[in-house]
């Protein structure tokens, strides 16, 4: 499955990009679209077979599944 990671802070999504480094998760930052956020503006975009949830820590805000080409569906929101 394709996910969409948004992050609290920039710093949260660069900490986690370094995190999928040392699990050997392929994972791409980039500007996050504007139909899911306008926080901190950089989310990652990554493939992954297992529960996503699996990969959660503080600094995430917001988990999207990519159902089709800019089409989002919400899976998980940190409070």
């Amino acid at each position: 499955m394709k996910y969409t990671i948004v992050f609290h802070t920039q710093s949260g999504a660069l900490k986690f990009d370094s995190k999928m480094r040392r699990l050997s998760i392929p994972c791409l930052l980039q500007p996050v679209p504007r139909k899911l956020s306008s926080s901190c503006g950089i989310c990652a975009k990554l493939t992954y077979s297992e529960n996503p949830e699996s990969l959660m820590e503080p600094e995430i805000e917001r988990i999207y599944k990519e159902v089709s080409n800019n089409q989002y569906e919400l899976l998980y929101e940190n409070e």
